[in-house]
């Protein structure tokens, strides 16, 4: 009798039924290049219905394949996680500043936007809504983002020439890197006065889930220009996208084709093939009516039980304490999204009403909720900490990116006031001699904005938040654990950071530290009260 263990079997032979197979016992690990991303997505979906390695599922799927398996199991069976598995690459580019926040506004969302820090906006344009018939819309609205980039220009001018004033130059550092240095500071400061007209660029990486909500939420916007954003992403995603290797694949069938021209057309399909990133994940993103009628229901809520109130004043970052259950935290915040005031305001009215009005508000949240869609933002509820943060629009966009918290922003309003840059080391408007005329600026574009949101021009009301400028203050309710607060408030307080988030990144250490005194010694801030290096970035 042999004396191999059940186990065991020769070199090069076949194991018996049932048992494991050494020579398959080696993890392979492997990268992946060349494959559309609805094959690969239907190719990694194959790991939980066959027992093919990806390499045979690649080689036997075909695109015809992938959209069968796709119609089949992700729009009849709602099998959405497979479209987790689709990543898309996209650049979107002239679109407005107002545009870009909306669209980044995803959890599940990858990629860069074209910085305020680091680029000069005068050569960016800007977004002109449609005014129809309304001429003199028109006039007013061009004439005060011109206004507004032209005091940007002045304000970047001075605010450098400032800083060569007062901050001299080390003898290690090479000139260009100074003067780099020096215009990304002045920058900071100017950036207040870009409206949100502004065009800017940005490239994302999403996968198909994400992407067909995102189209999906664009499409259900108020704002226009934001619905024509959302149609051309599902165009782009469903139709040709542009090949980056497709001119030098080309040329080298031409070559092919004069040598030997019996492959021509091989080459042609193999080389120069049209590619569509998401045509099945994709093609079906519509409005979202569940959308649609949640904001228009929950806004009449919101100004029937708050709009008699005056806003309350709140400071920068007001780090909500517990005291109300979920079910009030979850009408409050419902009703804070829909509104412009406090969250701690919003949360006090709303644990005085009856237990009965409080469930009625969290029903409107979910009354018009369709199969597939998931549960408004609003509903991710019982974070431990909640700082409501009243900041500028420029400051929060970078706040913005934080996806690991859950972020309830509510709409740009002039209602809050505007931010005076005041930075405190030596690069502010009091140091360039500027204050008066950048109060001056933005008081216009405000009397410009409400002066067109009263106009009969077709969505007037969303056309004049454009002429907001990012020294509007925009409120959005921060939800996260400890652990967030601590990152965010290490990484955004130091010194390289822009002096907007890092007094904020400040507050929130100075709040958290008032509530929770044992903790706060763990996180390593940067004082914001404290001197920085202008020159280390």
């Amino acid at each position: 009798m042999s004396s191999k263990t059940l186990n065991e079997t020769t070199p090069g032979t076949r194991p018996a039924t049932g048992a494991p197979n050494p020579n398959r016992n080696q993890t392979d690990v492997y990268a992946i290049h060349g494959a559309d991303p609805e094959v690969l997505a239907y190719a990694m979906a194959k790991y939980s219905r066959s027992a093919l390695s990806m390499r045979e599922s690649l080689a036997e799927i075909s695109s015809q394949r992938a959209e069968q398996f796709l119609n089949t199991f992700y729009f009849q069976y709602g099998h959405r996680s497979i479209a987790d598995l689709a990543h898309v690459a996209f650049a979107v580019e002239r679109l407005s500043l107002l545009a870009a926040i909306v669209l980044v506004d995803e959890q599940r969302w990858d990629g860069q936007e074209r910085s305020t820090r680091y680029q000069n906006f005068l050569k960016s344009g800007w977004y002109l809504p449609d005014f129809g018939a309304d001429s003199a819309s028109t006039k007013l609205y061009s004439e005060t983002v011109e206004g507004l980039f032209a005091a940007y220009q002045r304000t970047t001018a001075a605010v450098l020439e400032a800083l060569r004033g007062k901050v001299a130059k080390p003898e290690e550092m090479k000139p260009e890197a100074y003067e780099r240095t020096l215009k990304a500071r002045a920058f900071d400061v100017a950036r207040y006065l870009l409206p949100l007209a502004t065009n800017t660029s940005l490239g994302q990486i999403v996968n198909a889930r994400t992407l067909e909500t995102q189209v999906s939420r664009l499409l259900s916007h108020p704002v226009a220009e934001v619905r024509e954003l959302g149609r051309k992403l599902r165009e782009a995603a469903t139709g040709a996208a542009w090949n980056v290797g497709a001119q030098a694949g080309a040329a080298f069938v031409e070559k092919i084709g004069a040598a030997a021209p019996s492959l021509k057309e091989e080459a042609e399909a193999l080389l120069t093939r049209e590619v569509r990133t998401a045509p099945t994940l994709v093609k079906y993103a519509e409005p979202n009516s569940y959308q649609i009628e949640t904001r228009r229901e929950l806004a009449a809520a919101a100004h029937e039980i708050l709009g008699a109130l005056p806003i309350a004043d709140a400071p920068l970052v007001d780090l909500v304490e517990r005291t109300e259950s979920l079910e009030v935290e979850l009408a409050a915040t419902l009703l804070y999204s829909a509104s412009h005031y406090p969250y701690r305001q919003v949360r006090d009215v709303v644990a005085s009403l009856p237990a009965s009005r409080v469930l009625e508000i969290i029903e409107v949240g979910l009354r018009h909720r369709g199969r597939h869609d998931e549960a408004l933002r609003e509903f991710h509820a019982g974070a431990a900490l909640r700082f409501d943060i009243l900041m500028d629009i420029g400051g929060f966009r970078d706040m913005h990116r934080h996806r690991r918290v859950t972020q309830i922003m509510q709409d740009f309003t002039s209602l809050h006031g505007y931010e005076v840059p005041e930075t405190g080391d030596a690069a502010g408007l009091a140091e360039a001699g500027i204050v008066d005329e950048y109060k001056a600026a933005i008081a216009n574009a405000f009397a410009a904005s409400a002066k067109i949101a009263a106009s009969s021009a077709p969505e007037a009301a969303q056309s004049a938040l454009y002429l907001l400028p990012l020294a509007t203050r925009v409120r959005c309710l921060f939800k996260m654990d400890f652990a967030e607060a601590q990152y965010i408030s290490e990484l955004r307080s130091g010194p390289a950071g822009h002096f907007s988030y890092r007094r904020v990144a400040w507050e929130m250490f100075v709040a958290l530290e008032k509530q929770h005194p044992a903790l706060a010694k763990y996180i390593r801030v940067t004082d914001f009260r404290e001197p920085i290096d202008l020159l280390k970035r």
